[in-house]
């Protein structure tokens, strides 16, 4: 089940996103006070024409509080075209220095008539292996 692998999903305008995320104790130096986390990013097409990912906004709040603001063109160096009933998938990275955080944010998106919309990025835990889950 779909969900199971992606258990954050929110669907906008036809788009789903879809995000699983993981703690990656190897690239984390909790000493150092240095924890990362890998999240894997499906975006679907659940309408009738093709999307393209132009860019995304994301906001990074770490365990203090404290709120990042990461904007830029597209994802991994790509401005994907999505065609109906198609998807787009990439992963990345986030590093914090606290054991626990959070990620939300958005997706802009034109249509094929030009048109641009704004698609939501469900809320996701981050969460390093010494904090309960």
């Amino acid at each position: 089940m779909i969900e199971a692998l992606f258990p954050y999903f929110e669907t906008t305008e036809g788009v789903t996103v879809r995000v699983s995320v993981s703690f990656q104790p190897g690239n984390s130096d909790p000493g150092a006070g240095r924890w990362f986390w890998i999240y894997h990013i499906r975006l679907e097409n659940h309408g009738n024409n093709d999307v393209q990912l132009i860019d995304r906004m994301w906001e990074i709040t770490d365990g203090r509080g404290a709120i990042h603001v990461v904007e830029g063109d597209g994802v991994v160096g790509e401005q994907p075209v999505i065609a109906p009933g198609g998807s787009f998938d990439y992963v990345s990275g986030c590093p914090l220095t606290t054991p626990s955080g959070r990620m939300k944010g958005h997706y802009g998106m034109m249509d094929a008539s030009g048109r641009r919309f704004a698609v939501a990025i469900p809320a996701f835990p981050l969460l390093g292996s010494a904090v309960s889950q």
